[in-house]
C-alpha cells in the first residue's frame, strides 16, 4: 500500500495555518518615508503617491503621533529644500530641512530610529545624484560631499546614514568622514543594490529630484544584471556597511534572495518603491485587487526572499493590518 502524503492538513484551518506559517511581518521591520519640505504650514499632498504629503517640520506632530500610537519606531527622511545649487552644498548646513527635521523627531520621539538619507539629487539644481564635470558625475568630487552630508546628519541625531548615489567608494569615504568626525558608532546603510528603474517615478515628483537632462544609468545598475549585485553588496562590505539594501523590491525578489544567500551576516533591507506601491494603489482604485490582501502578500514575499528590513510607503497601512 502506498502511503498517501496529505499536506493538505496543515492547510486545513486558519488556526492550523497561522500556526505552521514560516514567515510573520513585524511592524518592527519595517520603516517609513517621510519627505520633508523646507517652510512652514505645509502640507502638500503628492499627487501620484496617495496618502503621503510632503512635510514642513513644523506640521509634523499628527504624523508623528500616528506614527508613535501604530508601534512605528523607524523613519527615513527624504528633504526637499526651497533652493538648489549646482553641487548639493545646501544639504550640508546645520539647520537644512533633514537636520531640523531629525532634530524635531529625536525630541518627540526619543527611542525612534531616524535614518537619513544621503545623496545629492534633492539639492543639486540639475537633479543629478553628484557633482558634475560638464554632463558627466564627477565620482570622486561627488563622494567628498556625500560624507560631508552624512556628518552633518550624523551631527544632527540621526541614527544611520543610508547612501543612495551609487557612487563607487562612497560608503568608504562616508565611514571615514564620520570616524573622524567622533561618530564611529554610527551605522550606515548601504543602498548596495540599487538600479536603473523604471519604478522610481512617483518618487521623484515627491523628493522634486528629476534630472534634468539624461538619466542615471551611468551610476545606477542595468536591471539586467544580477552577478553585479553580488560584486556590489561585497564591496560596500569591504568599505564599511554595516546594512546592505537592494532597490527595488518586489519586482527584484530574485536579487534580495541571491544577497541574502550570498551574505547571510549581514541585515539586509529591500526599498519597495513608490512605483511598485503606485501600481498596488492603481490597480486596488480600479478595482482589479483587493489591496490590503495584495498589501500583506507581497510584503511577506519580500522578507520571504530574504529581507530583514523593509523601506516601504505602505508602513502605515501595514502597521493597521497587523494590529487587526
Amino acid at each position: 500500500m502506498i502511503l498517501l502524503e496529505r499536506p493538505r492538513r496543515l492547510r486545513s484551518s486558519e488556526k492550523i495555518r497561522d500556526f505552521v506559517k514560516e514567515t510573520h511581518l513585524n511592524i518592527k521591520d519595517f520603516v517609513l518615508p517621510l519627505f520633508i519640505k523646507e517652510g512652514k504650514n505645509i502640507e502638500l499632498p503628492i499627487k501620484s503617491m496617495l496618502g503621503h504629503s510632503q512635510i514642513s517640520v513644523d506640521m509634523l506632530d499628527k504624523y508623528l503621533a500616528e506614527i508613535a500610537e501604530l508601534g512605528i519606531s523607524n523613519i527615513i527622511l527624504f528633504g526637499v529644500p526651497g533652493r538648489k545649487d549646482s553641487c548639493g552644498d545646501v544639504s550640508l548646513a546645520s539647520d537644512g530641512v533633514v537636520q531640523e527635521a531629525i532634530r524635531y523627531i529625536k525630541k518627540y520621539l526619543p527611542n525612534s530610529m531616524v535614518i537619513a538619507d544621503v545623496c545629492l539629487c534633492e539639492y543639486t539644481d540639475h537633479g543629478h545624484c553628484g557633482i558634475l564635470h560638464g554632463h558627466e558625475v564627477d565620482n570622486d568630487k561627488t563622494i567628498v560631499q556625500l560624507a560631508k552630508q552624512a556628518v552633518s546628519y550624523a551631527a544632527a541625531g540621526a541614527d544611520i546614514v543610508a547612501p543612495s548615489g551609487m557612487m563607487d567608494g562612497m560608503v568608504a569615504s562616508i565611514r571615514m568622514g564620520l570616524d573622524n568626525a567622533g561618530y564611529n558608532n554610527i551605522l550606515i546603510m548601504s543602498y548596495a543594490v540599487k538600479y536603473a528603474s523604471s519604478m522610481y517615478g512617483p518618487f521623484r515628483e515627491a523628493a522634486e529630484g528629476a534630472p534634468k537632462f539624461g538619466d542615471r544609468k551611468t551610476y545606477q545598475m542595468d536591471f539586467a544584471n544580477g552577478a553585479e549585485a553580488v560584486k556590489e553588496a561585497r564591496l560596500d562590505i569591504a568599505q564599511g556597511a554595516d546594512i546592505l539594501m537592494v532597490k527595488p523590491a518586489h519586482t527584484y525578489l530574485d536579487v534580495i534572495q541571491r544577497i541574502k544567500n550570498e551574505f547571510p551576516g549581514y541585515p539586509l533591507a529591500a526599498y519597495h518603491t513608490s512605483g511598485e506601491f503606485a501600481m498596488i494603489k492603481t490597480a486596488a482604485e480600479k478595482g482589479y485587487l483587493d489591496e490590503n490582501k495584495a498589501v500583506i502578500e507581497i510584503h511577506t514575499a519580500i522578507k520571504r526572499a530574504g529581507a530583514d528590513i523593509i523601506i516601504s510607503y505602505y508602513t502605515r497601512e501595514i502597521a493597521k493590518l497587523l494590529k487587526g
